[in-house]
């Protein structure tokens, strides 16, 4: 649960949500709109998040990636268990 302060944020982040179902070959379509507004090229990145998944266009996943990994691991991550 987020604290009421970032509820804004959670608002515009999540109000580009739209339904959509899986096409005759199992692909989830994702409407320009939605491909614009998350920076979308034509490749992507699933990344699996505990309940929930994400997805990053390739090379901005790549690059958030090293970013991190460069950034070094905090103590506080070292001692959790997935």
């Amino acid at each position: 649960q987020l604290p009421m302060s970032a509820q804004g944020w959670k608002r515009i982040y999540l109000g580009h949500a739209t339904e959509t179902e899986m096409d005759a070959t199992g692909r989830v379509l994702i409407s320009p709109e939605l491909r614009l507004a998350a920076g979308l090229e034509r490749e992507v990145d699933l990344i699996g998040m505990g309940r929930h998944f994400e997805i990053w266009d390739r090379a901005r996943h790549q690059a958030q990636e090293t970013t991190v990994i460069e950034a070094g691991m905090p103590d506080a991550v070292r001692d959790i268990v997935l």
